[in-house]
């Protein structure tokens, strides 16, 4: 039995689609917010704060596993999960499953080091512990080209490779984990396709049907030899079906 699940994050993009999912599979979720939230959806909310600690005891009363899909964008995070780990164990979690991203210990980014610390964490805790890295959602690269488009120019990272991934379907591998024993290293989860940074932004502004003119943005030392070199993929991990192209005709119409 899988018990109560809490899920931390769970008003995120990701957090959003493993509630969505739990529930639809008939478990008991706690989804953990930092504002009160009206019941719903199957889902019980419960206010806390990953950062304070406060109302965590109280969240993880009864539970049997938890699924970390929040973050403080890395200012906070390794504290944040240094809390919720301390709370799991005097609470008596079974299972704590982490999402992070693959190609943190390959590409030298401040929000990365701080998720490999946030790994670090669920390692050595003491509690059983499944971590699953995925690689971008499609949804990050959109905003991030939405951005992009504001500007005169469209800036465009100079030989940067992704491997951009369907949220759903990172979702319902992070439900089929909730249902199984800790695993520790869980196979990583990428999209379809590793794809050129140029490649996908050439994708959006077609489907935007927004004309911008594309400037090279060469980064230089370690992280844009990261980068170039496929830091953030996984090839051999293709798992995903969800192509980008099927992300901006949801987006676009």
């Amino acid at each position: 039995m899988v018990g109560t699940v809490l899920v931390t994050g769970a008003t995120g993009t990701l957090g959003r689609e493993v509630v969505r999912l739990l529930v639809a599979r008939g478990v008991a979720v706690r989804g953990l917010s930092r504002r009160a939230r009206a019941a719903g959806d199957g889902v019980e909310w419960v206010v806390g704060d990953l950062v304070t600690g406060a109302g965590l005891a109280e969240a993880l009363a009864g539970v049997g596993t938890v699924v970390d899909c929040a973050t403080t964008q890395g200012k906070q995070d390794v504290a944040a999960v240094g809390r919720l780990v301390a709370e799991a164990r005097r609470a008596g979690v079974g299972h704590l499953v982490y999402v992070s991203i693959v190609g943190i210990d390959r590409v030298p980014l401040a929000y990365y080091q701080a998720k490999l610390g946030c790994e670090r964490v669920v390692r050595e805790s003491g509690l059983g512990w499944t971590v699953l890295r995925a690689t971008q959602f499609h949804d990050l690269v959109l905003k991030a080209f939405d951005l992009s488009a504001r500007l005169p120019v469209f800036p465009v990272v100079s030989g940067a490779r992704i491997q951009p991934v369907e949220v759903r379907e990172v979702a319902a591998r992070v439900a089929d984990l909730v249902g199984r024993e800790p695993a520790g290293f869980a196979p990583e989860v990428a999209g379809p396709r590793v794809r050129s940074y140029r490649e996908l932004a050439e994708a959006y502004l077609r489907a935007a049907g927004r004309r911008r003119v594309l400037v090279p943005l060469p980064l230089p030392g370690a992280l844009g030899r990261a980068l170039r070199a496929g830091g953030l993929t996984a090839p051999e991990r293709a798992v995903g079906e969800g192509s980008f192209e099927q992300a901006l005709a949801r987006r676009f119409g």
